[in-house]
């Protein structure tokens, strides 16, 4: 498992806005954090440390978030921090900048500079969900004078790097459980690379980036693209490579560099296994044939995925299926 998990319930009613508060100052830069709700807080929060970078998904009830001029004389971290709404919505005053912020939103501020992060008043009660990044500003290619026209600035998570840093900012929640605490650094490079991609995408400066970074971000791209496609049967290296405007060459070449070592077809083999296996443990499937659930991960041979399968799993899919059932 990665990162500490928050919970309020876990913690006295009186106690639970204060607890939360001292947990989010470790992680941010000071501010005056004050709720409405603190009488009676509600909050869950991971808090996983990835290398120098902190990411922290959050949902809570609304809080609001004021750094002041006086708080970045007194202490300043030399930190950007990435905020990703996932449910419900929050004001940001930055850099002389106002907005509103909504699902799929994404804003960026500099922790050498005031903030101003407020619910809207038309929320009431409604749990704010989201994801916060802190990194140092020295990570990022860019010189803060060529980050300023990106603070402040409603940013979208709906397309392109951004959906990609959104998707995999998600996910590190989801899979928080199942990863190592060995893992970390990976994925705060990982971050770093998202991030830096995407702010000289938006920028239009990616002569910044280096090699590295462009590699790294590209195997993301292209491991997301296979993922989203999964359920098609016509999935091969040769479609992957056109999708990308690689050749199939330099497509093989990148992941017999990248960490993980294995060929193309065997990831996307391994990937759809991984997909139908967790179909066959899902109770609310238990109904379904297990040859049309084969064929949702684009694995349409049933001789072929039965021997794929035992071999991966040491168990037919049947078989697999009834174990879970027992």
């Amino acid at each position: 498992m990665i990162g500490t998990l928050f919970r309020s319930d876990d913690v006295p009613v009186e106690d639970r806005f204060e607890y939360w508060r001292e947990l989010t100052h470790q992680a941010i830069a000071p501010s005056h954090i004050s709720s409405e709700h603190a009488g009676d807080f509600w909050a869950e929060q991971r808090m996983m440390e990835l290398g120098p970078v902190h990411v922290w998904p959050t949902s809570l009830l609304p809080a609001r978030f004021v750094r002041t001029e006086k708080l970045v004389r007194q202490c300043d971290p030399e930190t950007y921090h990435l905020t990703l709404i996932l449910g419900g919505g929050l004001g940001l005053d930055h850099v002389g900048r106002t907005d509103f912020y909504g699902p799929r939103d994404l804003w960026v501020t500099d922790s050498s500079r005031p903030y101003d992060v407020h619910p809207s008043t038309a929320d009431g009660q409604r749990v704010i969900t989201g994801v916060g990044v802190d990194f140092p500003k020295a990570l990022m290619p860019m010189p803060p004078d060529r980050m300023l026209p990106l603070l402040g600035r409603r940013l979208s998570g709906r397309e392109g790097t951004g959906a990609l840093l959104t998707g995999f900012l998600a996910g590190l929640d989801q899979q928080a459980e199942s990863l190592r605490s060995s893992d970390a650094t990976r994925l705060g490079t990982v971050v770093v690379d998202l991030l830096a991609a995407w702010f000289a995408q938006v920028l239009e400066a990616e002569s910044a980036l280096s090699p590295e970074t462009r590699h790294r971000t590209l195997i993301a791209h292209i491991r997301a693209f296979i993922r989203d496609n999964l359920h098609d049967p016509e999935l091969t290296p040769p479609v992957v490579a056109a999708a990308h405007h690689i050749s199939l060459s330099y497509l093989h070449r990148l992941f017999q560099e990248d960490a993980r070592g294995e060929t193309v077809a065997a990831w996307i083999r391994t990937q759809r296994l991984e997909g139908a296996r967790r179909d066959l443990a899902n109770p609310a499937l238990r109904d379904t044939p297990i040859r049309a659930i084969a064929a949702r991960w684009g694995l349409l041979r049933a001789a072929d995925f039965t021997r794929a399968f035992r071999q991966a799993y040491g168990l037919s899919p049947r078989e697999y299926r009834m174990r879970g059932v027992e």
